[in-house]
């Protein structure tokens, strides 16, 4: 399974979540959901399988599973999200108010600077050279 159909469910996400923190036992994790402890277990196998979590045996008997995150397998998820934001944000970026501030004032630097007129926001300005 992907790391994306892992992470797909609400629940396996919390998980992910909770495990951001800190490592946790299958128990700790369980008291977290109002879903029985098979169901965490199993949610927990998934997220195993695809690499995002690992868990061993811990605790003085060796009976209870702790699970960490492994951040090396979100790699792929933050690298599309990279590719999708990186259009996202130069759009953003080309839209903003500020890049227009700057361009109008460049325009009227020019325009002065070369002593002739320049219309900005229907205001006819004229350079001074």
């Amino acid at each position: 399974m992907s790391v994306f159909a892992a992470i797909a469910d609400p629940v396996r996400r919390r998980i992910v979540l909770l495990l951001s923190a800190a490592p946790m036992t299958a128990g700790q994790i369980a008291a977290e959901f109002d879903i029985s402890r098979p169901a965490v277990s199993r949610h927990l196998r998934v997220l195993r399988d695809a690499g995002v979590v690992e868990g061993g045996p811990s605790g003085e008997d060796g009976r209870e599973r702790s699970y960490a995150l492994r951040l090396a397998a979100l790699e792929e998820v933050d690298g599309w999200l990279a590719r999708v934001r990186g259009p996202a944000r130069l759009a953003g970026l080309l839209a903003s108010p500020a890049l227009d501030t700057e361009v109008r004032r460049t325009r009227r630097d020019n325009a002065r600077a070369a002593g002739g007129t320049t219309e900005i926001d229907g205001t006819r300005e004229r350079g001074t050279a």
